[in-house]
């Protein structure tokens, strides 16, 4: 048998260890990039949806885009401010980017806003970031290895009981008709960002967050692992596990909370009809 010649030999997939230490210094410099335009005047445009995207989204964008896709070209791409490909589909490996989460809070001055990016590696994330560069929170997760804040490790609430729970979640939402049943005395805060709210969760900052609109997969996917590797859980409001890299990456809602907790909310909410 004929010896393939080294320049011939098919190059070896980089591992998850070479991923998440791209990843890290990628969403750490669109982190400070997106900082340089925090809290000035900048061009914002409106979406067809009606949402806001500022000069500030689309150059994080373009910059992890830039890092990531330059250094891993096999690898696919979904991220909210970049035209969807369906190529993707065909790809084990895919980044999932959210260049400014929280865009509202970005442009109104809040210190609420993240940079999350993720790799999704056959419809699970196993890699997750999520950066606050105004609050200097790097929170990081790799799978199997556990959950960070500037690399100390995190752990998710272990709160057993919903009466006192604090849930960042819109406080109107456990007044509404749709409940069966009245919800026990919880406290609530709200945060622009879905991912900085699953971070804030995944540190037991928080015991759990709610939210029953449609979230898209570069929302959740770097902020769902960081919760699991944190000790925590997330679904959406039937319990069902969240799959990533689907043909239409629209999720009908979400709910993460501490391992306890997370049946209780479950309950409740697999009783309401969207």
């Amino acid at each position: 048998m004929t010896a393939i010649e080294p320049a011939n030999r098919p190059l070896q997939a980089p591992s998850l260890e070479e991923d998440y230490a791209l990843l890290k210094i990628a969403a750490r410099d669109a982190g400070e990039l997106a900082l340089t335009y925090f809290k000035q005047q900048i061009l914002v445009n409106r979406k067809a949806d009606g949402s806001e995207v500022s000069e500030a989204d689309i150059a994080v964008d373009t910059a992890l885009k830039l890092d990531l896709r330059t250094k891993r070209p096999d690898y696919g791409w979904l991220s909210e401010e970049t035209e969807d490909d369906a190529e993707r589909l065909t790809r084990r490996r895919v980044w999932m980017v959210d260049p400014i989460d929280g865009t509202n809070a970005f442009l109104r001055h809040v210190p609420e806003w993240t940079v999350s990016a993720a790799l999704v590696e056959d419809g699970v994330p196993v890699i997750g970031i999520v950066y606050n560069p105004a609050t200097k929170e790097f929170f990081h997760a790799m799978r199997g290895g556990g959950a960070f804040l500037n690399d100390k490790p995190i752990a998710a609430s272990t709160k057993s009981t919903l009466d006192g729970a604090l849930l960042i979640a819109s406080g109107g939402l456990f007044k509404k008709k749709i409940w069966k049943e009245p919800w026990p005395e919880v406290k609530t805060r709200w945060v622009n960002s879905v991912a900085y709210r699953l971070a804030l969760v995944a540190c037991g900052e928080a015991d759990a967050t709610i939210s029953l609109s449609a979230k898209c997969e570069w929302d959740l996917a770097a902020a769902a692992l960081i919760v699991e590797e944190a000790g925590g859980a997330i679904t959406d409001h039937h319990g069902e596990r969240h799959i990533y890299n689907r043909p239409s990456p629209r999720f009908t809602s979400l709910v993460a909370s501490g391992k306890a907790l997370h049946p209780l909310l479950i309950e409740r909410t697999n009783r309401v009809d969207l």
